[in-house]
Order: structure tokens, then sequence, then C-alpha cells
């Protein structure tokens, strides 16, 4: 299959499905890390959606896709997608920064649904919970990070919305949950937190960085859904 990884420089999913003899590419608007330029299209995604396109990879080739994308696998950036932070959007409040946010919102729902609206046969979008269960629609599966942990760091809580076009919902490798190790730290203001020891070691990050990995899907998810969809 041809197969469009949309919005991925880590290039998990990617390679995952090359290894199974699919001719995947990966398209982020920066450059990969997975260390595959030969497979990775650095730069804009929406003039290839559709397909029926010519592109360069960075390692300066051109492919050609004759006719339509057979899948499609998308991770669209999800800092103006997410219920966190719910409360910058306040415009009585915020002012030009909330209306700021809100222009930028718009735009990431626009793109969301633009891939939604590709024309491939087989969609599947990931994001955390967020607005775009009532802005397109609710997910097809809600998956967690443990239910496909390959190692010991994958044995964490990180919900994962999937909504899907004519894909089967994946299906969990492990069934019964796993001790889920946590980390309590505390905040500027004081406040103490729990969260997952994932969670600690990604915000520990610098901010660049934490957001790239906080990104990154976990290997176990992206060889299920090459195992699965492939």
């Amino acid at each position: 299959m041809n197969i469009l990884v949309a919005c991925e420089e880590s290039q998990r999913v990617t390679l995952a499905f090359r290894e199974k003899g699919h001719n995947a590419f990966s398209c982020d608007i920066q450059e990969c890390s997975g260390k595959h330029p030969e497979y990775h299209i650095k730069g804009n995604v929406i003039p290839i959606l559709n397909g029926q396109c010519a592109f360069y990879t960075m390692d300066g080739k051109c492919h050609y896709i004759s006719n339509t994308w057979d899948m499609i696998i998308a991770f669209p950036p999800c800092t103006y997608l997410t219920l966190s932070g719910n409360r910058w959007y306040n415009t009585s409040k915020y002012r030009n920064e909330a209306h700021e946010r809100n222009k930028k919102r718009t735009d990431a729902i626009n793109f969301f649904l633009t891939i939604a609206n590709a024309k491939a046969e087989k969609i599947a979008i990931e994001n955390p919970i967020g607005i775009m269960s009532t802005k397109y629609k609710k997910p097809s599966q809600i998956i967690q990070s443990w239910e496909y942990a390959e190692s010991k760091e994958e044995n964490t809580i990180k919900s994962t919305c999937l909504w899907l076009k004519n894909l089967p919902l994946l299906i969990p490798r492990n069934l019964k949950q796993p001790r889920i190790e946590y980390k309590t730290w505390t905040n500027k203001n004081g406040k103490q937190k729990r969260q997952t020891a994932w969670y600690y070691k990604t915000r520990c990050l610098p901010h660049k960085e934490r957001s790239k990995e906080a990104s990154k899907t976990f290997p176990g998810i992206a060889h299920a859904m090459a195992e699965q969809w492939g």
C-alpha cells in the first residue's frame, strides 16, 4: 500500500509499516528524527493529501503517487485541540491573547477536518481527548499506551483517541493493566502534583523537546497499527 503518515517527525509509524513491506512516507514541517530522510517529506502535507501528486523526500529523490493514497494516518498538532488550558480562551478575561488562541484553535480544527475529508480509502487520525469530539464526532475508540506496551516505559496512562475510516478498531495485546509508576512533584505555585512517571519525565525536558517527545507515538502502538492495518 501507498501510505502517508502525516505530521510525524519521529517516523515510528512510518518505519513500522515499511518493515511490513509498504510504501510509507512520513510528512512534517520539521526534519525527521527517525534517521530515514529517504522516507520523509519535509513540508506542508495539505498539497499531497489527496494523492495524484509528485513530491521530494529529504534525500532529494522525487516520488509519484498516481492515485489516491491507500491509507492516511495522521497526528495533527494537539496544542489548540486539547481540553487542557481551556481557561486561556476566555476573551473577556484574557482579551487579545484569548482572541489569538481562538484563531489558532479554529485553524487547528480546520486542519483536522481537511485530513478527515481527504480522498483516501482508509484514514486514521490520532489526538488526545479534546474538542474534536464535539466539533467533528466522537472518536471510534480511545486507547491506552499500556494496552500495547512493549517496554516498561510504555506501561503508562495516556488516553489517545482514534478516528477511523474503513479501518478496524485496534485490538489490545495487553488486557490487564500493569502497575503504573507515579511521581509526586511540586509546581511553581507550591502545589503538589501526582502524575505518571512518563509524564513527569517528559515535563522535565526543555520546552521545545517536551512537546516533541510527548507527541511521539509509542513503539507498541506503531507496531499494532502496522500489524493490524497493514
